[in-house]
């Protein structure tokens, strides 16, 4: 007897995206080499050379600005193209930074002059 339905795949909600009010764009860019496997959700810093690295406390000391958030997982052991949202409203509690870095008002302003908002929407219940 024939399938007539087939199991394709499955959505399974993140919270990343906060809302619709604001148009969700994204970009292709470069992540730099050794920024290792990343997550959906990880928050971009730009560098002088235009490539992408995870925003840390290192950042700031090498003048990177943030850019935008990571679309998909992606493996940038060497250097990687991929999607990155640079528009739209994402929820705080799903951004991704390195090794625990904590988002400062100054890199949430310079997210949102690049169209990004962080908006602090509820994640899944706790147990």
């Amino acid at each position: 007897m024939a399938a007539y339905y087939e199991n394709l795949g499955a959505c399974v909600p993140d919270n990343l995206i906060a809302g619709n009010t604001i148009p969700v764009l994204t970009a292709s860019a470069t992540i730099a080499a050794a920024e290792g496997k990343l997550v959906r959700g990880t928050v971009l810093a730009s560098g002088a050379d235009g490539k992408l690295k995870q925003l840390a406390t290192e950042s700031a000391g090498a003048s990177e600005v943030p850019y935008g958030i990571l679309c998909d997982d992606v493996d940038a052991t060497s250097e990687a193209v991929a999607e990155v949202y640079v528009s739209g409203q994402f929820n705080a509690n799903a951004l991704v930074t390195k090794a625990a870095y904590k988002m400062t008002a100054a890199d949430i302003k310079a997210l949102r002059d690049g169209g990004i908002y962080i908006e602090n929407a509820m994640g899944e219940k706790e147990e």
